[in-house]
């Protein structure tokens, strides 16, 4: 089966690092609970993840993967398998509101709208082990000071622990990406609401990214008082702010509306 452009196909070959990625699975999400794969393709951990204790369904938007997945994988059922754009769904349609952990050796070409689909949805996913290229990646690990930290950074550090796993070279892939990539781990930390209104939070963290080599006082202008932008914090940008500052910039946003 050729790949198809389109939907920023790279099919796995390398046994080692299937093997990897469902010991990783394995390690870190529980046998007898929900478990989704996205972009399963030709089903090289899927034929894995079917033969463990895992309610397992996967999401296809290649009609001819889904064919190939059910041809080759017979203990896949019909109802385990979604055919669709994952990123553009309602995720209760997979388990029927039911929390999930979500897998897979993720579309390059919607690895952002992924992650920000899984932010909408913290509460649902518990855990994530996917495959992304590695610049995505490291924007999602990345601490503060760090030149890939930013928006992706933010958000899901605020809800997620994230961690990277292990890196892997294009040619572990057919056709091979230009690119390397990696398997990354986020697990929901304790963190149920923040302590600030939450939309503002992802407001104020896109408008201070937006132009990231300014000064917070000029990016976040708009939302600050003239007392605020005389605080020290905001001459800072928005790359040397942990999470906890983020939370506390909004929360002093919100009181200087009051």
């Amino acid at each position: 089966m050729k790949t198809k452009k389109k939907y920023g196909q790279h099919f796995l070959i390398n046994v080692g690092i299937k093997e990897k990625i469902v010991q990783a699975i394995i390690d870190h999400v529980p046998f007898k609970e929900n478990l989704l794969e996205i972009g399963p393709g030709e089903g090289v951990i899927t034929k894995y993840l079917v033969k463990e204790d895992y309610k397992l369904k996967v999401c296809e938007i290649d009609p001819d993967m889904v064919e190939i997945i059910k041809r080759d994988i017979p203990e896949l059922k019909e109802d385990q398998i979604v055919f669709g754009d994952a990123v553009r769904m309602d995720t209760n349609i997979f388990f029927d509101k039911e929390v999930f952990h979500l897998v897979g050796n993720f579309p390059y070409n919607v690895s952002s709208q992924l992650l920000f689909m899984m932010y909408e949805n913290k509460e649902q996913i518990p855990t994530m082990i996917g495959m992304f290229q590695k610049e995505v990646a490291d924007r999602v690990v990345a601490p503060p000071g760090s030149k890939t930290y930013g928006i992706l950074s933010v958000l899901l550090q605020a809800y997620y622990d994230c961690k990277r796993l292990f890196l892997v070279s294009p040619g572990s892939f057919n056709p091979p990406p230009k690119v390397d990539s990696a398997v990354i781990l986020l697990t929901r930390n304790k963190t149920k609401n923040l302590s600030c209104d939450e939309v503002l939070f992802k407001r104020v963290v896109k408008m201070a990214f937006s132009q990231r080599r300014k000064m917070l006082r000029n990016t976040l202008r708009s939302l600050l008082t003239e007392e605020l932008q005389q605080k020290e914090i905001y001459t800072k940008r928005p790359e040397h702010l942990s999470v906890q500052d983020f939370i506390d910039i909004t929360t002093e946003i919100e009181k200087s509306k009051q």
